[in-house]
């Protein structure tokens, strides 16, 4: 029997559409040099919050460098490349627009990695199913733009902006809005705070048991979520029990602590505009929305940025330990100019090496044609030569080349009879 051939795929509506956008920013999140364990699990980190839109599984090798993924990456159609890398003073973190730049350049104040966010935080959890779209990037406390707004900053926000699809509401469902990247400026200590969130929904106006009851507990059972209160002697005594008891002889909750814990905060509240994931989640449902921290977490201070990529770097639009005066920006920037004035130069003296090597070529094998035909110094015709002779411009037709064929045959052959009673006379003597 015929193996039948798969003629489906795995991606379906959205998810196809979003896969095979094009215009959504791609991105490589690598490490280069001598690196610790501590910045291999944080590149790893960065991967899965850039996702879907990166190389998750990308792999370095040792002897890898910079270049070498600044040559591969825009013939995979990736626009940005993150890479982090291990310096005396601290760790180095650069966003690297591709493929004519500009490059940032940031210093890893402090970073924490997933693993820790999640130790140290009880309602921090991470299904999985979140990073199958995009994050939604929030930027906050950037100053708005003004003449007393530092230049630097406004091309900050922009290259944050550029690691992550455009916004479209029109287009926009609201189960894809899983997760929530926070850029924070710094106005004090002039640092750029980095945040990883998961975005859950929760019922609203209820008390935890109340909750525990309405969205079930996940067990092995293969009967689904089912709340076990087999220790209970009434279910009062699970829903109305004080906090902090361990049995059912512990005591109800007062009606006025019962409602303080099942108000919540108001602001936190919204009406569902559309069906979200998660058990009754029903478009119009009043639910409370929360974010929880799932990391890596990030303090970033901003070095520099340069025009171009690294290797053809341009002039320095930003530096933040280093300061020029106007005289010497000027004399930076017309530096530049002449080194690709000259860089240009060069390269259109190659092509045109190039282009005449090529037809230096070519002509050279037209002349050999012609040079392998005989020449006639004298310019006189021999009317006396032999009949049998053959001349180099005469034709030979086919029963001639056969003849010629036999001739040369054999030829060969008493030349190989004549070899073979040479040497029996050698064995003989």
């Amino acid at each position: 029997m015929a193996r039948r051939r798969k003629t489906r795929t795995h991606l379906k509506g959205e998810t196809a559409k979003d896969a095979s956008d094009s215009s959504a920013p791609k991105s490589f999140i690598i490490k280069h040099g001598q690196v610790g364990s501590s910045i291999s699990q944080l590149v790893r980190d960065m991967r899965k919050v850039m996702e879907p839109n990166t190389a998750s599984r990308l792999k370095e090798r040792n002897r890898n460098k910079l270049k070498d993924y600044l040559t591969l990456a825009p013939a995979l159609h990736v626009t940005h490349l993150l890479a982090f890398t291990l310096t005396d003073i601290a760790p180095s973190f650069r966003i690297i627009r591709l493929s004519a730049g500009p490059t940032l350049s940031f210093r890893v104040e402090r970073y924490s990695l997933m693993k820790d966010i999640l130790n140290t935080s009880k309602r921090a959890r991470s299904i999985g199913m979140e990073y199958l779209t995009p994050p939604l990037l929030v930027l906050a406390s950037f100053p708005p733009s003004g003449p007393d707004t530092p230049p630097h900053l406004p091309l900050v926000m922009k290259a944050f902006q550029s690691l992550f699809p455009s916004l479209s509401p029109q287009n926009l469902t609201l189960s894809s809005a899983r997760r929530v990247v926070l850029v924070a400026y710094n106005p004090d200590r002039g640092t750029i705070d980095f945040r990883h969130y998961i975005i859950t929904v929760k019922p609203y106006g209820v008390s935890k048991r109340v909750r525990r009851v309405l969205e079930g507990v996940a067990t092995k059972s293969s009967t689904g979520s089912v709340l076990d209160l087999g220790n209970e002697k009434d279910v009062a005594d699970f829903l109305l029990r004080k906090r902090g008891e361990p049995g059912p002889d512990g005591g109800y909750e007062s009606a006025a602590s019962s409602a303080e814990s099942a108000a919540g905060d108001e602001g936190d509240a919204i009406n569902l505009a559309g069906d979200y994931v998660g058990r009754n989640n029903k478009k119009g449902q009043r639910r409370a929305v929360r974010l929880d921290e799932v990391g890596p977490r990030l303090e970033l201070r901003l070095v520099k940025i340069t025009e171009g990529v690294p290797g053809k770097e341009g002039s320095v639009m930003y530096h933040e330990f280093v300061k020029r005066s106007k005289k010497e920006i000027a004399a930076q920037n017309s530096a530049h100019a002449a080194k690709e004035k000259l860089r240009k130069e060069r390269r259109e003296e190659q092509e045109r090496n190039v282009a005449r090597k090529a037809g230096k070529s070519k002509d050279g094998k037209d002349v050999h044609f012609e040079d392998s035909e005989p020449e006639d110094d004298t310019g006189d015709v021999d009317t006396g030569a032999d009949e049998g002779e053959w001349d180099g411009e005469e034709e030979i037709s086919d029963g001639e080349e056969s003849d010629l064929d036999e001739a040369e045959e054999s030829s060969d052959e008493e030349e190989v009879q004549r070899l073979n009673k040479r040497a029996k006379v050698r064995g003989k003597g």
